[in-house]
Protein backbone atom coordinates (compact mmCIF):
# COMPACT_ATOMS: atom_id res chain seq x y z
CA UNK A 1 0.00 0.00 0.00
CA UNK A 2 1.35 3.45 -0.81
CA UNK A 3 2.66 5.68 1.97
CA UNK A 4 0.39 8.49 0.76
CA UNK A 5 -2.70 6.30 1.14
CA UNK A 6 -1.66 5.16 4.63
CA UNK A 7 -1.29 8.80 5.76
CA UNK A 8 -4.76 9.76 4.51
CA UNK A 9 -7.41 10.36 7.22
CA UNK A 10 -9.68 7.46 8.10
CA UNK A 11 -13.33 7.51 7.13
CA UNK A 12 -15.92 8.34 9.77
CA UNK A 13 -18.91 7.18 7.69
CA UNK A 14 -17.78 3.53 7.52
CA UNK A 15 -17.24 1.28 10.54
CA UNK A 16 -16.28 -2.32 11.24
CA UNK A 17 -19.37 -4.14 12.49
CA UNK A 18 -19.81 -7.44 14.30
CA UNK A 19 -20.66 -10.73 12.65
CA UNK A 20 -21.97 -13.99 14.06
CA UNK A 21 -21.11 -16.51 11.34
CA UNK A 22 -18.72 -16.73 8.41
CA UNK A 23 -18.46 -19.66 6.01
CA UNK A 24 -17.20 -20.55 2.57
CA UNK A 25 -19.41 -22.32 0.03
CA UNK A 26 -18.60 -23.62 -3.46
CA UNK A 27 -19.43 -21.30 -6.36
CA UNK A 28 -21.39 -22.33 -9.45
CA UNK A 29 -18.17 -22.84 -11.45
CA UNK A 30 -15.98 -25.72 -10.25
CA UNK A 31 -13.02 -24.58 -8.12
CA UNK A 32 -14.58 -21.23 -7.16
CA UNK A 33 -15.58 -20.20 -3.64
CA UNK A 34 -17.90 -17.66 -2.07
CA UNK A 35 -17.58 -16.16 1.43
CA UNK A 36 -20.92 -15.70 3.22
CA UNK A 37 -21.09 -13.65 6.43
CA UNK A 38 -24.16 -13.12 8.65
CA UNK A 39 -24.90 -11.05 11.70
CA UNK A 40 -27.03 -8.23 13.06
CA UNK A 41 -26.57 -4.60 12.06
CA UNK A 42 -27.28 -1.83 14.60
CA UNK A 43 -29.16 0.42 12.15
CA UNK A 44 -32.07 -0.66 9.97
CA UNK A 45 -30.83 1.50 7.07
CA UNK A 46 -27.16 0.42 7.29
CA UNK A 47 -25.51 -1.02 4.19
CA UNK A 48 -23.17 -3.92 5.01
CA UNK A 49 -20.43 -5.14 2.67
CA UNK A 50 -17.27 -7.22 2.69
CA UNK A 51 -14.14 -5.21 1.96
CA UNK A 52 -10.91 -7.10 1.12
CA UNK A 53 -7.70 -5.53 2.42
CA UNK A 54 -4.99 -4.45 -0.03
CA UNK A 55 -1.67 -6.32 -0.09
CA UNK A 56 1.60 -5.96 -1.97
CA UNK A 57 2.15 -9.76 -1.75
CA UNK A 58 -0.30 -12.57 -1.28
CA UNK A 59 -0.64 -13.21 2.49
CA UNK A 60 -1.24 -16.53 4.22
CA UNK A 61 -4.80 -15.45 5.14
CA UNK A 62 -6.33 -12.60 3.12
CA UNK A 63 -8.05 -10.11 5.45
CA UNK A 64 -11.64 -9.23 4.60
CA UNK A 65 -13.37 -6.60 6.73
CA UNK A 66 -17.09 -6.58 7.54
CA UNK A 67 -18.02 -2.91 7.20
CA UNK A 68 -21.22 -0.96 7.58
CA UNK A 69 -22.13 2.50 6.33
CA UNK A 70 -25.18 4.63 7.00
CA UNK A 71 -26.50 7.26 4.58
CA UNK A 72 -27.14 10.32 6.73
CA UNK A 73 -28.51 9.11 10.07
CA UNK A 74 -29.03 5.77 11.78
CA UNK A 75 -32.54 4.38 12.17
CA UNK A 76 -31.82 2.50 15.43
CA UNK A 77 -33.31 -0.96 15.00
CA UNK A 78 -31.32 -4.18 15.03
CA UNK A 79 -31.75 -5.99 11.74
CA UNK A 80 -30.19 -9.20 10.41
CA UNK A 81 -27.86 -9.10 7.42
CA UNK A 82 -26.24 -11.59 5.06
CA UNK A 83 -23.49 -10.52 2.66
CA UNK A 84 -21.37 -12.51 0.23
CA UNK A 85 -18.16 -12.08 -1.73
CA UNK A 86 -16.75 -14.26 -4.53
CA UNK A 87 -13.18 -15.13 -3.47
CA UNK A 88 -11.51 -15.07 -6.90
CA UNK A 89 -8.37 -12.96 -6.46
CA UNK A 90 -8.83 -12.38 -2.72
CA UNK A 91 -7.64 -15.66 -1.22
CA UNK A 92 -4.40 -16.02 0.70
CA UNK A 93 -2.09 -19.00 0.34
CA UNK A 94 -4.16 -20.81 2.99
CA UNK A 95 -7.45 -18.94 3.14
CA UNK A 96 -9.20 -15.80 4.34
CA UNK A 97 -9.55 -13.99 7.66
CA UNK A 98 -12.90 -12.32 8.31
CA UNK A 99 -12.43 -9.19 10.42
CA UNK A 100 -15.34 -7.71 12.36
CA UNK A 101 -15.63 -5.38 15.35
CA UNK A 102 -16.19 -8.32 17.69
CA UNK A 103 -13.81 -11.01 16.36
CA UNK A 104 -11.49 -12.26 13.64
CA UNK A 105 -12.03 -15.67 12.06
CA UNK A 106 -9.57 -17.53 9.85
CA UNK A 107 -11.11 -19.91 7.33
CA UNK A 108 -9.19 -22.35 5.14
CA UNK A 109 -10.11 -22.21 1.47
CA UNK A 110 -10.06 -25.58 -0.31
CA UNK A 111 -7.41 -25.63 -3.02
CA UNK A 112 -5.34 -22.77 -1.57
CA UNK A 113 -1.64 -23.35 -2.21
CA UNK A 114 -0.43 -23.56 1.40
CA UNK A 115 0.14 -26.56 3.70
CA UNK A 116 -3.02 -28.33 4.89
CA UNK A 117 -3.07 -27.19 8.53
CA UNK A 118 -6.30 -26.40 10.41
CA UNK A 119 -7.17 -22.71 10.77
CA UNK A 120 -7.55 -21.15 14.20
CA UNK A 121 -11.00 -20.66 15.69
CA UNK A 122 -12.50 -17.17 15.76
CA UNK A 123 -10.88 -14.89 18.32
CA UNK A 124 -13.00 -12.38 20.13
CA UNK A 125 -11.59 -9.07 21.30
CA UNK A 126 -12.17 -10.14 24.95
CA UNK A 127 -10.16 -13.35 24.48
CA UNK A 128 -7.32 -11.40 22.86
CA UNK A 129 -7.28 -8.93 25.77
CA UNK A 130 -7.08 -11.79 28.30
CA UNK A 131 -4.11 -13.32 26.46
CA UNK A 132 -2.21 -10.01 26.56
CA UNK A 133 -2.52 -9.71 30.39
Amino acid sequence: MSAKLLKAPTSSSVRLISFTKARIVPGIVSGTWILIVTGNKPCWNMTVRLSPLIYVRRPEFWGIEVVGSVPGFCLPAIAPYTVSLPLAGTTGTRGVEVIGSNKRQKILVPGASGPPVAAKKATTKKATARKKK
